[in-house]
């Protein structure tokens, strides 16, 4: 029985791994569970075994997409770091889980649209709680004085907007790995809310960072 549960587990992440694939270079009304079916392996009788629509696929794949962002933004840093820090750990985890993972990525954000009523209102209420981790980090920043923005939500929309359009453009075999797009990105978040030098953390980070490369490099 365990065996047969994880055989049907490995073919339904093989199924979705699929359907990533098929959304990213087709959309989703462009890819039909034929599509999905061919990128597994399978037969197309195979994904109606685990998936009973091709939008219940999508609901899955965006859903779990936005429950990995929300947890590696939860982990990216230390809750007793002040707002600076805190902001620049964020973003940098946040967008360079966003170029690592562009393709699934630009399908969990771009193939809303598609999703039904229920099921979006089950993702909007990731997207939520999303933005609300950035919202709590520009808004302590206001009330240290850390942070200078006119408006708050604003501010943080427009930080995490920059993190997401990454997965329109960005390509692996480009000039910047996921790293330096993080690196580069925190210092801009940093500059929207108005400060405009990283902190002592964020350039030991950064020296940390330049040390390992110039060890790989050797």
């Amino acid at each position: 029985m365990a065996t047969e549960q994880a055989r049907g587990s490995a073919t339904r992440a093989r199924l979705l791994d699929a359907a990533v694939t098929a959304f990213g270079n087709k959309g989703f009304h462009g890819t039909t569970t034929r599509d999905i079916a061919a990128a597994a392996g399978m037969s197309p009788a195979a994904v109606y075994v685990h998936h009973r629509t091709k939008e219940e696929i999508l609901f899955q794949i965006s859903a779990e997409g936005h429950r990995q962002i929300l947890q590696v933004i939860h982990d990216s840093a230390a809750e007793d770091s002040g707002p600076t820090d805190r902001l620049a750990a964020t973003v940098r985890a946040f967008v360079a889980f966003h170029a690592e993972n562009h393709v699934k990525a630009r399908v969990v954000n771009y193939e809303l649209a598609a999703l039904t009523e229920e099921h979006r209102n089950e993702v909007i209420k990731l997207r939520r709680s999303i933005t609300q981790v950035f919202h709590e980090i520009v808004r302590a920043g206001l009330q240290t004085g850390d942070f200078s923005v006119s408006d708050m939500e604003i501010s943080a929309t427009a930080i995490m907007s920059l993190g997401v359009d990454i997965t329109r453009w960005y390509s692996p075999d480009g000039p910047w790995t996921p790293e330096v797009l993080g690196e580069i990105y925190a210092e801009s978040a940093l500059r929207i809310v108005g400060v405009a030098a990283p902190s002592s953390a964020l350039q030991a980070h950064r020296a940390g960072a330049a040390g390992q490369t110039a060890h790989a490099a050797r």
